[in-house]
């Protein structure tokens, strides 16, 4: 049982394309696998192993995993070794199935139980508990659809402790609404690393440490005039948003410095594969200026606010992607909370259709706007996702943080790639 329980605590989590899951091993007995002919363990090599990871590759009767840790360790599959096939998710080992280890592949997630081996580099297996990659990728597939039809994201207002409440905001171009989120013993809650692009990098974390200012994105279900949200899951993180123009650049230390519209200081960025950036056309660019404007795309430009983009405030609330104009909201819309109430796509859904930028694609004065995260190496922060060619867009949004415009943001970059909600 105590090898059970440290299996369930272990909660081995995969995410691709934003989304969010629990993968959780367990430890039992099962039928033994086809005869695999290796030697057995001797009584000199007691000390008990447990590695977890992915499949790098297997030779024969030996599989070289990559663990958790991001070390290699060399399996070697004994006669009396058990191997068991189970669904990602499952928590027990009563559905799970035997299988040989010709089924076992590179790619495939697996649990070993077992001893070292005298050379305290190999184990000596006594079980394999495998998930295999398609079955993960089919999971992860139906999660972010779960997220993109039962989740939303805002800036988060206040926390309530003691209630188990947080108050979100709504990004939106109206009219100022805000969700008041429900939190139950089961919500699962997780927070992103300082210098996380990935959403699988989000580690469990107390209520405490979500604040005012933090974006957070929950999935759960809502009442029906969306002023209520019951939460299954939530995570949040504290995250930069940053609007300007591009002063310099350096291709080989991939780093780009904005002279930021509300500092007026220059702020250097590391951009990394894991980024997302985009470079608006600007016909694209217009229509979402005027969007933001309450305005038809058609219509003729009306100068900017008194200041322009200079007077962007970082700490205001943020600005619907794609919501309708006039104060109408996405809570209470027929598209969810996560698009526009008059049916519009939601502006993350329109950026993901763009085609990847990169480094060498931005120029010296191109206005940007971006989320990047809290610190990182050398002190430079880390792009999430950049958006480029945003002049018209700074200038429409006087009143709003047009930095915030790619909030809340796209919890899964890099690892999900195309820019989906987790």
């Amino acid at each position: 049982m105590n090898i059970l329980m440290w299996f369930v605590r272990l909660n081995l989590r995969l995410i691709s394309a934003g989304c969010l899951s629990l993968i959780c091993f367990c430890s039992a007995s099962a039928q033994p696998s086809p005869a695999q002919s290796v030697p057995q363990p001797t009584a000199q090599t007691p000390s008990v192993a447990r590695p977890v990871g992915t499949i790098k590759s297997i030779s024969g009767n030996t599989i070289t995993l990559t663990t958790d840790a991001g070390s290699d360790v060399t399996v070697q599959v004994q006669e009396t070794t058990k191997l068991v096939r189970i669904a990602p998710g499952q928590k027990d080992l009563k559905d799970a199935t035997p299988i040989p280890l010709a089924d076992v592949q590179p790619g495939d997630r697996v649990l070993v139980r077992g001893k070292l081996a005298e050379d305290g580099k190999s184990v000596l297996a006594l079980s394999v508990i495998a998930m295999k990659k398609a079955d993960i990728a089919e999971k992860q597939s139906r999660e972010r659809e779960e997220w993109q039809k039962h989740g939303f994201g805002g800036l988060v207002n206040s926390v309530d402790a003691a209630g188990n409440t947080i108050s979100v905001a709504l990004p939106s171009a109206g009219e100022k609404k805000s969700v008041t989120v429900h939190l139950s013993k089961d919500t699962i809650l997780r927070r992103y690393a300082l210098d996380s692009v990935k959403s699988d990098d989000a580690k469990p974390a107390p209520l405490e440490q979500i604040k005012p200012g933090d974006q957070l994105r929950a999935r759960g279900s809502r009442t029906a005039d969306g002023a209520e949200f019951t939460a299954d899951e939530i995570v949040s993180g504290t995250f930069r948003n940053i609007a300007g123009t591009i002063s310099a650049l350096d291709a080989s230390a991939g780093t780009i410095t904005i002279q930021d519209l509300v500092s007026k200081k220059p702020i250097t960025v590391r951009i990394t594969v894991e980024s997302q950036v985009r470079k608006l056309p600007a016909p694209m660019a217009q229509r979402i200026a005027a969007r933001l404007k309450g305005t038809s795309a058609d219509s003729p430009s009306s100068a900017p606010a008194p200041g322009g983009a200079g007077h962007v405030s970082n700490t205001e609330q943020t600005t619907k992607p794609g919501a309708a104009p006039q104060g109408r909201s996405g809570a209470g819309g027929s598209g969810g909370m996560g698009q526009a109430g008059d049916g519009s796509a939601d502006l993350q859904q329109i950026i993901s259709r763009i085609p990847a930028a990169t480094l060498g694609d931005l120029q010296k004065g191109d206005a940007v706007m971006l989320v990047a995260t809290e610190g990182g190496l050398n002190g430079f922060s880390t792009v999430i996702t950049l958006l480029a060619g945003v002049d018209p867009i700074l200038e429409a949004s006087p009143k709003s943080s047009p930095s915030t415009i790619l909030s809340p943001w796209s919890l899964s970059s890099g690892g999900g790639g195309e820019a989906a909600t987790p």
